[in-house]
Protein backbone atom coordinates (compact mmCIF):
# COMPACT_ATOMS: atom_id res chain seq x y z
CA UNK A 1 0.00 0.00 0.00
CA UNK A 2 1.67 3.30 -0.89
CA UNK A 3 2.04 6.01 1.96
CA UNK A 4 -0.32 8.87 -0.23
CA UNK A 5 -2.30 11.15 1.37
CA UNK A 6 -6.14 9.83 2.12
CA UNK A 7 -7.48 12.46 0.51
CA UNK A 8 -6.23 11.45 -3.28
CA UNK A 9 -7.68 8.23 -2.71
CA UNK A 10 -10.88 8.42 -0.66
CA UNK A 11 -13.92 9.70 -1.88
CA UNK A 12 -14.98 12.05 1.27
CA UNK A 13 -16.99 9.70 2.92
CA UNK A 14 -18.23 10.88 6.65
CA UNK A 15 -16.59 8.64 9.35
CA UNK A 16 -19.97 7.38 10.32
CA UNK A 17 -20.43 6.01 6.98
CA UNK A 18 -23.22 5.91 4.27
CA UNK A 19 -23.69 9.10 1.68
CA UNK A 20 -26.27 11.73 0.69
CA UNK A 21 -27.25 12.72 -2.75
CA UNK A 22 -26.60 10.80 -6.11
CA UNK A 23 -24.17 8.14 -6.43
CA UNK A 24 -21.56 8.42 -8.57
CA UNK A 25 -19.08 5.97 -10.03
CA UNK A 26 -16.42 7.20 -8.43
CA UNK A 27 -18.30 6.95 -5.26
CA UNK A 28 -19.45 3.41 -6.25
CA UNK A 29 -15.70 2.01 -7.13
CA UNK A 30 -14.19 3.85 -3.58
CA UNK A 31 -17.16 1.99 -1.63
CA UNK A 32 -16.42 -1.52 -3.13
CA UNK A 33 -12.87 -0.79 -3.01
CA UNK A 34 -13.27 0.18 0.74
CA UNK A 35 -15.74 -2.65 1.27
CA UNK A 36 -12.62 -5.37 -0.07
CA UNK A 37 -10.50 -3.90 1.64
CA UNK A 38 -12.13 -4.25 5.14
CA UNK A 39 -13.24 -7.99 4.06
CA UNK A 40 -9.56 -8.43 3.99
CA UNK A 41 -9.01 -6.77 7.47
CA UNK A 42 -12.03 -9.08 9.14
CA UNK A 43 -10.13 -12.32 7.40
CA UNK A 44 -6.86 -11.56 8.73
CA UNK A 45 -8.75 -10.56 12.17
CA UNK A 46 -10.78 -14.21 11.97
CA UNK A 47 -7.46 -15.75 12.34
CA UNK A 48 -6.11 -14.25 15.36
CA UNK A 49 -8.08 -16.47 18.53
CA UNK A 50 -7.02 -19.59 16.55
CA UNK A 51 -3.65 -18.21 16.03
CA UNK A 52 -3.29 -16.91 19.73
CA UNK A 53 -4.06 -20.49 21.09
CA UNK A 54 -1.57 -22.17 19.04
CA UNK A 55 0.73 -18.85 20.04
CA UNK A 56 -0.14 -20.02 24.01
CA UNK A 57 1.20 -23.56 23.41
CA UNK A 58 4.54 -22.36 23.32
CA UNK A 59 4.73 -18.95 25.03
CA UNK A 60 3.32 -17.30 28.18
CA UNK A 61 0.44 -14.71 27.79
CA UNK A 62 2.31 -11.41 28.71
CA UNK A 63 5.32 -13.13 26.44
CA UNK A 64 3.20 -13.72 23.62
CA UNK A 65 1.18 -10.09 23.80
CA UNK A 66 4.71 -8.48 24.35
CA UNK A 67 6.95 -9.98 21.63
CA UNK A 68 3.87 -9.63 19.16
CA UNK A 69 3.53 -6.00 19.98
CA UNK A 70 7.73 -5.53 19.52
CA UNK A 71 8.09 -7.52 15.84
CA UNK A 72 4.41 -5.92 14.56
CA UNK A 73 6.77 -2.58 15.59
CA UNK A 74 9.48 -3.11 14.10
CA UNK A 75 8.17 -3.78 11.00
CA UNK A 76 5.82 -0.69 10.91
CA UNK A 77 8.91 1.11 12.03
CA UNK A 78 11.13 -0.07 9.23
CA UNK A 79 8.70 0.34 6.75
CA UNK A 80 7.94 4.04 7.52
CA UNK A 81 11.81 4.65 8.15
CA UNK A 82 12.35 3.30 4.36
CA UNK A 83 9.62 5.66 3.25
CA UNK A 84 10.64 8.62 5.22
CA UNK A 85 7.15 9.36 6.12
CA UNK A 86 6.94 12.11 8.40
CA UNK A 87 5.94 12.34 11.85
CA UNK A 88 3.09 12.97 12.78
CA UNK A 89 1.32 16.42 13.61
CA UNK A 90 1.03 17.02 17.34
CA UNK A 91 -2.53 17.10 17.09
CA UNK A 92 -2.81 13.18 16.33
CA UNK A 93 -0.86 11.98 18.86
CA UNK A 94 -3.48 11.77 21.28
CA UNK A 95 -6.03 9.59 18.92
CA UNK A 96 -2.86 7.19 17.99
CA UNK A 97 -2.60 7.28 22.03
CA UNK A 98 -5.96 5.74 21.78
CA UNK A 99 -5.31 3.36 19.16
CA UNK A 100 -2.10 1.82 20.76
CA UNK A 101 -3.54 1.37 24.16
CA UNK A 102 -6.68 -0.23 22.30
CA UNK A 103 -5.74 -2.08 19.75
CA UNK A 104 -2.01 -2.67 20.09
CA UNK A 105 -1.99 -3.21 23.56
CA UNK A 106 -5.50 -3.70 25.72
CA UNK A 107 -7.44 -6.30 22.94
CA UNK A 108 -4.23 -9.01 22.52
CA UNK A 109 -4.11 -8.87 26.08
CA UNK A 110 -7.37 -9.17 27.21
CA UNK A 111 -8.20 -11.38 24.89
CA UNK A 112 -4.96 -13.53 25.27
CA UNK A 113 -5.63 -13.90 29.27
CA UNK A 114 -9.25 -14.65 28.47
CA UNK A 115 -7.93 -17.66 25.91
CA UNK A 116 -6.17 -19.20 28.75
CA UNK A 117 -9.73 -20.29 29.80
CA UNK A 118 -12.17 -20.05 27.78
CA UNK A 119 -12.33 -22.24 23.75
CA UNK A 120 -12.06 -19.59 20.55
CA UNK A 121 -15.41 -19.98 19.83
CA UNK A 122 -16.54 -18.64 23.38
CA UNK A 123 -14.11 -15.57 22.62
CA UNK A 124 -15.66 -15.36 19.67
CA UNK A 125 -18.52 -13.65 21.03
CA UNK A 126 -16.65 -10.48 22.24
CA UNK A 127 -16.20 -9.99 18.02
CA UNK A 128 -19.84 -10.97 17.55
CA UNK A 129 -20.69 -7.27 19.88
CA UNK A 130 -17.61 -5.33 18.66
CA UNK A 131 -19.37 -4.21 15.45
CA UNK A 132 -22.23 -2.62 17.37
CA UNK A 133 -20.16 -1.05 20.33
CA UNK A 134 -17.31 -0.01 17.44
CA UNK A 135 -21.18 1.74 15.67
CA UNK A 136 -22.11 2.81 19.20
CA UNK A 137 -18.63 4.79 19.76
CA UNK A 138 -18.42 6.49 16.04
CA UNK A 139 -22.12 7.75 16.44
CA UNK A 140 -20.99 9.62 19.99
CA UNK A 141 -17.56 10.66 18.36
CA UNK A 142 -18.78 12.12 15.20
CA UNK A 143 -22.16 13.04 16.60
CA UNK A 144 -23.79 11.23 13.47
CA UNK A 145 -27.33 9.85 13.54
CA UNK A 146 -27.17 6.24 11.68
CA UNK A 147 -30.65 5.28 10.48
CA UNK A 148 -32.85 3.41 12.24
CA UNK A 149 -32.62 1.28 9.56
CA UNK A 150 -29.32 0.63 10.11
CA UNK A 151 -29.22 0.49 13.49
CA UNK A 152 -31.80 -2.64 13.33
CA UNK A 153 -29.67 -4.64 10.91
CA UNK A 154 -26.78 -3.72 13.06
CA UNK A 155 -29.19 -5.44 16.32
CA UNK A 156 -30.21 -8.01 14.54
CA UNK A 157 -26.86 -8.91 13.18
CA UNK A 158 -25.50 -9.03 16.46
CA UNK A 159 -28.29 -10.78 18.16
CA UNK A 160 -27.86 -13.45 15.44
CA UNK A 161 -24.12 -13.77 16.54
CA UNK A 162 -24.26 -13.85 20.20
CA UNK A 163 -26.63 -16.80 19.56
CA UNK A 164 -24.95 -18.80 17.97
CA UNK A 165 -21.57 -17.90 19.17
CA UNK A 166 -23.56 -18.28 22.71
CA UNK A 167 -24.85 -21.68 22.17
CA UNK A 168 -21.83 -23.22 20.37
CA UNK A 169 -20.15 -22.67 23.58
CA UNK A 170 -23.20 -24.08 25.54
CA UNK A 171 -24.08 -20.68 27.39
CA UNK A 172 -21.96 -21.27 29.78
CA UNK A 173 -19.81 -17.95 31.73
CA UNK A 174 -16.45 -18.39 31.72
CA UNK A 175 -13.98 -16.59 34.55
CA UNK A 176 -12.51 -14.93 31.23
CA UNK A 177 -15.69 -12.65 30.60
CA UNK A 178 -14.43 -9.86 32.30
CA UNK A 179 -11.68 -9.98 29.77
CA UNK A 180 -13.78 -10.10 26.69
CA UNK A 181 -15.82 -7.35 27.39
CA UNK A 182 -13.33 -4.71 28.51
CA UNK A 183 -11.51 -6.31 24.96
CA UNK A 184 -14.72 -5.05 23.33
CA UNK A 185 -14.55 -1.50 24.70
CA UNK A 186 -11.15 -1.26 24.16
CA UNK A 187 -11.08 -2.61 20.96
CA UNK A 188 -13.91 -0.53 19.67
CA UNK A 189 -12.61 2.86 21.31
CA UNK A 190 -9.15 2.17 18.99
CA UNK A 191 -11.49 1.54 16.20
CA UNK A 192 -13.26 4.61 15.68
CA UNK A 193 -10.34 6.85 16.63
CA UNK A 194 -8.45 5.07 14.14
CA UNK A 195 -10.87 4.96 11.26
CA UNK A 196 -11.45 9.01 12.12
CA UNK A 197 -7.35 9.48 11.74
CA UNK A 198 -7.73 6.80 8.35
CA UNK A 199 -9.24 10.00 7.00
CA UNK A 200 -6.11 12.54 7.38
CA UNK A 201 -3.24 9.78 7.11
CA UNK A 202 -2.90 6.20 4.95
CA UNK A 203 -4.93 3.83 7.39
CA UNK A 204 -1.02 1.80 7.59
CA UNK A 205 0.41 4.82 8.87
CA UNK A 206 -2.04 4.80 11.52
CA UNK A 207 -1.43 1.38 12.99
CA UNK A 208 2.56 2.03 11.63
CA UNK A 209 2.97 5.24 14.43
CA UNK A 210 0.32 3.47 17.36
CA UNK A 211 3.05 0.42 16.63
CA UNK A 212 6.21 2.70 17.14
CA UNK A 213 4.65 4.61 19.96
CA UNK A 214 4.19 1.43 22.04
CA UNK A 215 7.38 -0.16 21.36
CA UNK A 216 9.31 1.79 24.89
CA UNK A 217 6.38 0.39 26.78
CA UNK A 218 6.71 -3.22 24.73
CA UNK A 219 10.57 -3.75 24.38
CA UNK A 220 10.61 -4.10 28.60
CA UNK A 221 7.84 -6.42 29.31
CA UNK A 222 8.69 -8.37 27.10
CA UNK A 223 12.03 -9.00 28.46
CA UNK A 224 10.69 -9.04 31.41
CA UNK A 225 7.91 -11.52 30.43
CA UNK A 226 10.54 -14.06 28.33
CA UNK A 227 12.22 -14.08 31.81
CA UNK A 228 9.71 -15.45 33.63
CA UNK A 229 7.41 -17.44 31.62
CA UNK A 230 8.39 -20.69 30.37
CA UNK A 231 9.02 -20.58 26.23
CA UNK A 232 9.09 -23.69 24.31
CA UNK A 233 9.38 -23.46 20.21
CA UNK A 234 7.25 -25.55 18.45
CA UNK A 235 6.04 -25.09 14.64
CA UNK A 236 2.42 -24.13 16.11
CA UNK A 237 3.61 -21.40 18.60
CA UNK A 238 6.13 -20.18 16.31
CA UNK A 239 3.34 -19.58 13.31
CA UNK A 240 0.73 -18.20 15.69
CA UNK A 241 3.38 -15.59 16.89
CA UNK A 242 4.08 -14.25 13.13
CA UNK A 243 0.58 -14.45 12.46
CA UNK A 244 -0.59 -12.35 15.09
CA UNK A 245 2.11 -10.15 14.53
CA UNK A 246 2.42 -9.49 10.89
CA UNK A 247 -0.86 -10.86 9.78
CA UNK A 248 -3.34 -9.37 12.70
CA UNK A 249 -1.31 -6.80 14.53
CA UNK A 250 -0.22 -4.85 11.26
CA UNK A 251 -0.98 -5.77 7.76
CA UNK A 252 -4.84 -6.84 8.81
CA UNK A 253 -4.79 -3.07 10.13
CA UNK A 254 -3.74 -1.78 7.57
CA UNK A 255 -6.26 -2.82 5.01
CA UNK A 256 -9.15 -2.32 7.64
CA UNK A 257 -8.24 0.96 8.52
CA UNK A 258 -7.89 1.93 4.58
CA UNK A 259 -11.44 0.40 4.33
CA UNK A 260 -12.73 1.82 7.42
CA UNK A 261 -11.70 5.67 5.75
CA UNK A 262 -13.21 4.84 2.56
CA UNK A 263 -16.42 3.56 3.44
CA UNK A 264 -16.99 4.44 7.11
CA UNK A 265 -16.32 3.24 10.96
CA UNK A 266 -20.25 2.47 11.34
CA UNK A 267 -20.51 0.57 7.73
CA UNK A 268 -17.24 -1.23 7.96
CA UNK A 269 -18.01 -2.22 11.71
CA UNK A 270 -20.80 -4.39 10.40
CA UNK A 271 -18.71 -6.29 7.81
CA UNK A 272 -17.41 -7.24 10.86
CA UNK A 273 -20.04 -9.69 11.99
CA UNK A 274 -18.98 -11.94 9.54
CA UNK A 275 -15.60 -12.18 12.03
CA UNK A 276 -17.53 -14.84 14.55
CA UNK A 277 -18.05 -17.29 11.62
CA UNK A 278 -14.96 -17.04 10.41
CA UNK A 279 -13.09 -17.89 13.57
CA UNK A 280 -15.44 -20.95 14.19
CA UNK A 281 -14.38 -22.44 10.66
CA UNK A 282 -10.88 -21.85 11.51
CA UNK A 283 -11.16 -23.61 14.59
CA UNK A 284 -12.52 -26.77 13.13
CA UNK A 285 -9.91 -26.72 10.60
CA UNK A 286 -6.41 -25.65 12.36
CA UNK A 287 -7.76 -26.52 16.17
CA UNK A 288 -10.47 -29.58 15.92
CA UNK A 289 -13.09 -27.73 17.74
CA UNK A 290 -16.34 -29.34 16.80
CA UNK A 291 -18.95 -27.02 14.92
CA UNK A 292 -22.69 -26.53 15.75
CA UNK A 293 -25.12 -27.92 12.48
CA UNK A 294 -26.69 -24.04 13.11
CA UNK A 295 -23.44 -22.78 11.79
CA UNK A 296 -25.76 -22.36 7.97
CA UNK A 297 -28.49 -21.26 9.40
CA UNK A 298 -26.26 -18.39 11.68
CA UNK A 299 -23.99 -17.18 8.26
CA UNK A 300 -26.99 -17.22 6.12
CA UNK A 301 -28.32 -14.33 9.02
CA UNK A 302 -25.50 -12.52 9.10
CA UNK A 303 -24.65 -12.37 5.59
CA UNK A 304 -28.28 -10.71 5.12
CA UNK A 305 -27.95 -8.02 8.29
CA UNK A 306 -24.82 -7.00 6.54
CA UNK A 307 -26.49 -6.47 3.39
CA UNK A 308 -28.92 -4.27 4.67
CA UNK A 309 -26.00 -2.18 7.21
CA UNK A 310 -24.34 -1.78 3.68
CA UNK A 311 -27.24 -0.60 1.66
CA UNK A 312 -28.73 1.41 4.72
CA UNK A 313 -28.56 5.39 4.69
CA UNK A 314 -27.13 7.23 7.44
Amino acid sequence: MTAQNSATHTTTVAVSGGGTGSTTPARTGSARGGTFLAALGVTAFSLTFPATAWGLEGFGPWSLVAVRSVLAALVAGAALLVLRIPVPARRHWAGLAVVGGGVVLGFPMLTTLALQTSTTSHAAVVVGLLPLTTAALSALRTRARPSRAFWAAALAGAAVVIAFTVRQSGGALSTGDLFLFGALLVCAAGYTEGGRLAREMPGWQVIGWALVLCLPLAVPVAALALSVEPVRFTAHSVAGLLWVAIGSQFLGLVVWYRGMAEIGVSKASQIQLAQPLLTLVWSVSLLGEHLSPAAPLAAAGVLVCIAVTQRART
